[in-house]
């Protein structure tokens, strides 16, 4: 059996990379694949508590939150698509809308 800490290690490991992931936001799409890796972290946690405590409340958290992860990664998709139509590029600095 695989301990407790060693999927606290990776969640870890796992969240950080998707917090400089966001530190960086160079691009939009790596910037919502960053988010995507921090969301991923934070399930790793929530269904190696839920087994470690042999409660199901933590998977069934994860499974509607795969859910509402994949509708917001279809939305996201479809305004970086329109973004990039309108502004020829997906970087982020360039998309700054409220400046003058």
């Amino acid at each position: 059996m695989v301990p407790l800490s060693y999927y606290m290690v990776l969640s870890a490991i796992v969240f950080l990379t998707g917090f400089v992931g966001v530190l960086i936001r160079r691009n939009i799409i790596i910037l919502l694949l960053s988010i995507e890796l921090m969301l991923n972290a934070t399930n790793i946690n929530f269904v190696a508590f839920s087994h470690y405590l042999n409660d199901v409340s933590g998977q069934v958290f994860v499974f509607f939150t795969l859910t509402v992860a994949a509708a917001e990664v279809a939305v996201g998709l479809a305004i970086i698509i329109a973004l990039y139509r309108g502004k020829a590029t997906v970087n982020v600095e360039d998309l700054n809308l409220m400046k003058w």
